[in-house]
């Protein structure tokens, strides 16, 4: 039998588009505490280590003596300006880690190639094959940015064009993952441009942006420069639009816990209509991961100002939601929501002062009688309570919430 067709790159990569349209899929964690590019096509499954070898006659010298000069034939072509021979690289190194290293000599002359703006897509052509250079590979990280790759990939992450914005966005991700790099990011003047692309990139562009961010973020110096550049509202944005259970939802949650650690951010947050309201939508429909960003957020907040902050946090609805947390959610967030609920029950005012059967009250009564007797019947019936107030209260929440479906 013939063997299985390989899809030509412009199709697999319209598939690509088409499936992160539909899924709302983010990269997939490839570092600790780090996000990254993948390359930037999927492998179909006749890309297998055979369907390569068949595959481009440069491809079918990997298993071969002549391999090695191969490969130095192909950086020397890439050293004298070839196009094709960039794309060659990218081909080579879309699956294999083995040809990342083996090929880390054509990093310089991709450089050369990336900055010297040559025209017949040679710049895209580069920065594509530094993109699958530095996939996974911490060598090639530091490589591409000690060889000068960051001002013209800032320059891309402003073109008009955003098929290049998008790319560079992902080479940004995926050059700050690496530790090393990030301080050199940072200094260079790329997160304004990060929260620009967050504001106006094509959808890709925007998740590559607000991962990168994260990654930038974990330096505590870096919270101060993205706030001042007035990240929120995009980043509201782009949970509201997109799939609240998404790797991309997890990381704006994070970022806004971090960002919610100051006054600034808070303002910007609860100045957002319905801002609180979208936390509170990723503290019910998140992935594990997301709710405990979110409760963290709404406890930071809390925290920081209970005075200011409760009355907001129970008019969007929280109780559910963190009740939920307290059986189900990880130990981190059971900790927080524990915490938070707390917070919330603990009234200033006498309890005289508040209405029976009003949510307050029946969050107090559960501080003040769930350690007597039969405290699991108990905390059933407060609970079946609970769920039936809180449903009456919600139906100003849940109109909210359709002004902004």
């Amino acid at each position: 039998p013939s063997p299985p067709r390989t899809p030509p790159p412009s199709e697999r990569r319209q598939r690509q588009r088409r499936h992160r349209e539909t899924t709302g899929a983010a990269h997939p964690h490839l570092e600790a505490g780090a996000e990254e590019m993948e390359s930037p096509e999927p492998v179909s499954p006749s890309s297998s280590s055979s369907g390569e070898r068949q595959h481009h006659g440069l491809a079918g010298a990997a298993e071969r003596p002549s391999e090695t000069a191969a490969l130095r034939a192909l950086v020397d072509r890439v050293r004298g300006g070839e196009v094709e021979a960039a794309r060659e690289v990218r081909r080579l190194t879309r699956a294999s880690a083995r040809h990342r290293r083996k090929l880390a000599a054509a990093v310089e002359p991709l450089v050369a190639m990336l900055r010297s703006g040559a025209p017949d897509g040679a710049g895209e052509a580069a920065l594509l094959a530094l993109l699958n250079l530095a996939v996974r590979d911490e060598r090639n990280k530091i490589k591409i940015l000690d060889a000068g790759a960051l001002e013209p990939l800032l320059g891309y992450l402003q073109s008009s064009d955003l098929n290049l914005q998008e790319y560079a966005a992902a080479a940004i991700l995926t050059l700050s993952a690496s530790s090393t790099n990030k301080p050199i990011i940072s200094a260079s003047g790329a997160i304004p441009l990060l929260v620009k692309v967050l504001k106006q990139g094509n959808p890709q562009a925007k998740n590559d942006a607000v991962m990168a961010l994260y990654n930038l973020s974990t330096i505590a110096d870096n919270l101060q420069t993205i706030l001042s550049v007035q990240p929120i509202p995009p980043l509201l944005e782009l949970l509201r639009c997109g799939k609240r259970s998404s790797k991309t939802a997890d990381k704006c949650c994070a970022l806004l816990e971090s960002l919610l650690a100051f006054d600034q951010g808070r303002v910007a947050l609860t100045s957002e209509e319905g801002g609180v309201l979208t936390i509170v939508e990723v503290l019910e429909e998140g992935s594990l991961q997301g709710r405990e960003h979110a409760v963290g957020a709404l406890l930071t907040m809390c925290e920081s100002d209970r005075s200011k902050y409760r009355d907001p946090i129970l008019n969007e609805g929280a109780i559910p939601g963190l009740l939920e947390l307290t059986a189900h959610g990880t130990p981190k967030s059971r900790v927080k929501a524990h915490a938070l609920l707390d917070l919330l029950r603990n009234s200033p005012y006498s309890r005289s002062k508040l209405q029976p059967n009003t949510l307050e009250n029946i969050v107090s009564n559960i501080a003040s009688q769930i350690d007597g007797e039969d405290r699991g019947g108990k905390a059933k019936k407060m609970l079946a309570e609970m769920v039936k107030v809180s449903m009456e209260q919600s139906l100003r929440h849940l109109q909210r919430r359709a002004s902004f479906a």
